[in-house]
């Protein structure tokens, strides 16, 4: 048992020296370095800026009342469209009560006077037939007479004003029927019957009955950082993508850039306006958000490498060209010209073709 104990003692020893031997002689050898090869190709670069926004309507007009009162009916609900002088509501005039008791003096004064000049029309009527009185004397009675009958429908319809808001003489143009301005679709109304309302006038903006847009002609409203809003210019191409609609980008055009910028969080940003182009298929809603790609330079059919292939040293630009590949790869340090970059892959100009082979990222040999 010794001699067997002996032997295996031997064996593991001899394995230790010869792994410590084939360790040292591994580390011993000078390491090789291998590189990915890359080949140069032809494609199109395209340096772009994200701006972030939203689509609304170019143009949301509030339906305000010209008389105050409370809303008796609401004719149209959000999502309906309406043309051009179309009913939205109806409000119902509360009369003020001294309002109220002058028009409903003025009446009974132009009533009192009517049935004086009724009675004294009608005698100058009988004076003028049986020739006691000219001609002249006559026309004045008859004008006074008719200048009591309107004053009394004048009065008339004052009181009726004051109660309903409207006269039967205008019943057709009353202002408390609130109307559209425009032709489009009611985005939002947020009265309800019962409701109180204030006219629009000098001291108050009023209260709004609806807000109603054409929701066929939307623009898109972003902001663009400082850095990059130099690089653009009013009708450039731009690309937008809506959150709320998967799969579908749609074409928009740059039509205006703030002059003034705003600070937020620390960074100035302008605000761009862009008109979108949506197809009749697609229905957009106010409000959602959207991105707008805009190609800041464009280069197609250029020689391109990966970036990470060049070699950026102070102003110059060069490449590894592979100059031998076998018994180890061998690369001759060449300047190249580049141009366009999009940070993952650059335009090469001059310095290489399509035929060259260059050093690209390190490959681990020991994988």
């Amino acid at each position: 048992m010794k001699k067997v104990g002996k032997i295996i003692l031997f064996v593991i020893t001899g394995l230790i020296i010869l792994s410590t031997f084939v360790f040292l002689w591994k580390k011993s050898r000078p390491a090789v370095t291998v590189y990915e090869l890359v080949s140069p190709s032809t494609g199109t670069i395209e340096n772009k800026t994200v701006a972030t926004g939203k689509v609304e309507p170019r143009d949301e007009i509030l339906i305000k009342p010209q008389i105050s009162g409370i809303v008796s009916k609401v004719w149209k609900d959000a999502g309906q469209r309406v043309d051009v002088g179309e009913i939205i509501a109806t409000v119902k005039v509360i009369p003020e009560m001294g309002q109220l008791n002058s028009a409903e003096s003025r009446l009974n004064i132009a009533e009192i006077n009517l049935k004086q000049m009724e009675t004294e029309y009608a005698r100058q009527t009988a004076l003028y037939q049986n020739g006691v009185i000219s001609k002249e004397e006559f026309d004045l009675s008859e004008t006074g007479y008719d200048k009591a009958l309107e004053e009394k429908r004048n009065a008339l319809d004052a009181l009726d004003i004051v109660k309903n808001g409207v006269s039967k003489k205008y019943a057709n143009s009353s202002n408390t029927q609130i109307r559209s301005t425009i032709a489009g679709m009611i985005l939002n109304v947020p009265i309800k019957a019962g409701n109180s309302v204030i006219q629009a006038n000098t001291f108050n903006d009023g209260t709004t009955i609806a807000s109603v847009a054409n929701m066929n002609d939307l623009i898109f409203r972003g902001n663009i950082d400082e850095t990059e809003v130099g690089k653009i210019k009013e009708g450039m191409p731009m690309l937008l993508t809506v959150g709320a609609i998967n799969n579908e980008k749609f074409d928009a055009e740059l039509e205006y850039i703030s002059p003034k910028g705003t600070e937020q969080s620390g960074a100035v940003l302008f605000e761009i306006k862009a008109a979108v182009k949506v197809p009749e298929s697609t229905f957009i809603r106010a409000g959602y958000s959207a991105n707008a790609e805009i190609v800041l330079a464009r280069a197609a059919d250029i020689l391109v490498v990966p970036e990470s292939c060049i070699d950026f040293h102070n102003d110059s630009t060069f490449v590894y060209v592979l100059q031998e590949e076998t018994p180890q790869q061998v690369f001759d340090r060449k300047p190249v010209q580049t141009g366009l970059s999009d940070g993952v892959s650059i335009e090469v100009k001059e310095g290489l073709t399509l035929q060259d082979k260059i050093r690209g990222n390190k490959i681990d040999v020991n994988k």
